[in-house]
C-alpha cells in the first residue's frame, strides 16, 4: 500500500527515480503527502497548550474589538490615552505610548521639579520604562521593516506565547501536564490579561518568570541567573524574581545534601548575577541624572507609586466597602473587579501552599502579592499586576484537569468570550492600564 510514511527518509539511501542507489548526500526530506513536518519530540507536548492559548487569546480579543466598535468611544478620546483612529490603536495608548516613544528616541534622562505642591511634584519622564521591551522593538522594527507599532504587538504576542509555553512547563512539573496546558489557558483569560497582546511588557516578563522559575526547578542555575539578570533590565517587579532565584540557591547551598546534588559554582553564579540587570539600570538612571536616588524618586513624585507597606490598597478597600472613591485614581469598575480578585487571594494562596510547590515558585507568588498590594498605584491595574503571578493558577488549573473535554470547552468558551470584556475592554476603556 502507497502511504505517506513511504516517502520519507529516515535513515540509509534513497533509490533514485531511474531505480539506481542514490549516491546524493543522506538528507531528510518530504513530499506534499507528509506536510505540515512533524514536531520535534521536545516539543509535541506543548502544543495543547499554546494552541488553547492563542484561540483563547483571539476569542477574547475579537469581542474587544466588537465592544470597542459598537461603543465608539475610542475615536473622540487622545491617541496617548485609550483613543485612535483604529480599534487597534487602543493597544499602543497609555504605558505603550511610552514604550513607543523610547523604542524611537531613546532616553533623555531628567529630574524636572514642578512648581505644585500636589500628588505629583516631578514631571514625567520616560527612564521610568525599562529598556528591553523598547529595545527590542526597535530592533524587529529595522530587522523586519515592520513599523515600530507592528513591531510592539509582534514582540508582545511572541513572547505571550513563549510565556504560555513556560507556565505549562511549570505547572506540568507540580501538577502534571493537562493541568499545565489548562493552566496555559487561564493565563489567558485571567483579569487583566488584555495588556498580553497590547504594547506592554508584562508578556516578555513573564516569558523569562516562568522559564527562571523552571530553569531553578531542573537545576539549570547559569540559565536562571541570566534570565533573572534579563528580567531585571525589563520591569522594576524584577526584583521579586531576583530574590525567589536568590532565596532558592541560597536554600541549596545551606543544605548539605542539596549542595552534593547542586554543587556550589551554580547558585553562586546565580545568586551573584541575577541582581546586575537592575542595579546597572537604576545606577545608571541615578547617573545620568546627577541623583543617585533619581529612579525612585521619579517614581514616587512623578508617577505617584511608592511601596506604602499596604497604606493605600486597605484605604481602597475601606472606600469600596462603603460604596465611596475617595481615594487617588478610583475608576470604579475596574477597582470592583480587583477587589473580588484581592478577596480570593488568601484563597487562592492556601490552594497553591497544599499542592507543596517549590520555595521558588512560593517565593516569587508572595513576594509579587506583597509588592502589588503594599505598593501605592492604581487600584484598579491589580489584575494587570497579578499577571506575573502564575502560580496562583496550579491549584485551578489542578481542579479543572479532572474535568472531561466538553466541560472544558463550555468553560474556556464561556471565559474567552466573557474575557473581551473584564479583561481588555474594562482596562483600556473604563480605567487606565
Amino acid at each position: 500500500m502507497d502511504t505517506a510514511a513511504d516517502d520519507t527518509v529516515t535513515g540509509g539511501s534513497r533509490d533514485a527515480p531511474d531505480g539506481q542507489p542514490d549516491d546524493r548526500p543522506e538528507r531528510s526530506w518530504r513530499t506534499w503527502r507528509t506536510w505540515p513536518p512533524t514536531l520535534p519530540d521536545g516539543a509535541r507536548p506543548y502544543l495543547p497548550a499554546l494552541v488553547l492559548y492563542g484561540v483563547t487569546k483571539l476569542v477574547g480579543l475579537t469581542v474587544f474589538a466588537s465592544l470597542l466598535k459598537y461603543a465608539g468611544d475610542y475615536k473622540e478620546k487622545n491617541p496617548r490615552f485609550g483613543g485612535g483612529t483604529h480599534w487597534w490603536d487602543v493597544l499602543a495608548t497609555w504605558d505603550g505610548w511610552w514604550y513607543l516613544q523610547v523604542a524611537e528616541h531613546g532616553y533623555s534622562p531628567a529630574l524636572v521639579r514642578l512648581d505644585s505642591d500636589g500628588l505629583f511634584t516631578v514631571q514625567q519622564n520616560s527612564v521610568a520604562f525599562f529598556p528591553l521591551y523598547p529595545a527590542l522593538i526597535r530592533m524587529v522594527s529595522e530587522t523586519t521593516g515592520l513599523g515600530l507599532y507592528g513591531s510592539g504587538i509582534l514582540v508582545s504576542v511572541v513572547s505571550s506565547f513563549v510565556a504560555a509555553a513556560g507556565i505549562f512547563a511549570v505547572i506540568r512539573l507540580v501538577a502534571g501536564a493537562r493541568a499545565g496546558t489548562i493552566a496555559a489557558g487561564l493565563w489567558a483569560v485571567a483579569p487583566g490579561a488584555g495588556v498580553e497582546w497590547a504594547v506592554y511588557s508584562e508578556s516578555l516578563f513573564v516569558a523569562i518568570a516562568a522559564w527562571a522559575c523552571y530553569a531553578v526547578m531542573t537545576k539549570r542555575w547559569v540559565v536562571a541567573g541570566l534570565l533573572a539578570f534579563t528580567a531585571g533590565l525589563n520591569r522594576p517587579t524584577s526584583a521579586v524574581l531576583i530574590g525567589a532565584v536568590g532565596l532558592a540557591a541560597l536554600v541549596t547551598l545551606a543544605r548539605p545534601a542539596t549542595r552534593r546534588e547542586h554543587g556550589v559554582r551554580g547558585p553562586v553564579y546565580a545568586m551573584v548575577v541575577a541582581p546586575l540587570g537592575l542595579l546597572s539600570y537604576i545606577a545608571w538612571v541615578g547617573y545620568s541624572t546627577g541623583e543617585a536616588t533619581a529612579y525612585f524618586t521619579l517614581q514616587r513624585e512623578g508617577w505617584a507609586h511608592f511601596f506604602d507597606y499596604g497604606a493605600y490598597t486597605l484605604d481602597v478597600l475601606r472606600n469600596l466597602a462603603v460604596g465611596k472613591g475617595d481615594y487617588p485614581f478610583a475608576f470604579s469598575t475596574p477597582d470592583l473587579l480587583s477587589l473580588q480578585l484581592v478577596l480570593a487571594l488568601p484563597f487562592l494562596i492556601a490552594l497553591m501552599l497544599r499542592k507543596k510547590p517549590p520555595l521558588v515558585l512560593v517565593a516569587y507568588t508572595l513576594a509579587t502579592i506583597i509588592t502589588v498590594l503594599g505598593t501605592q498605584q492604581m487600584f484598579g491595574n491589580t489584575m494587570r499586576y497579578l499577571l506575573p503571578a502564575f502560580p496562583l493558577l496550579i491549584a485551578p488549573a489542578a481542579a479543572l484537569a479532572r474535568l472531561k473535554r466538553p466541560s472544558l470547552v463550555v468553560f474556556f468558551s464561556t471565559a474567552a468570550l466573557a474575557s473581551g470584556w473584564y479583561a481588555h475592554y474594562v482596562i483600556f476603556e473604563l480605567g487606565v492600564p
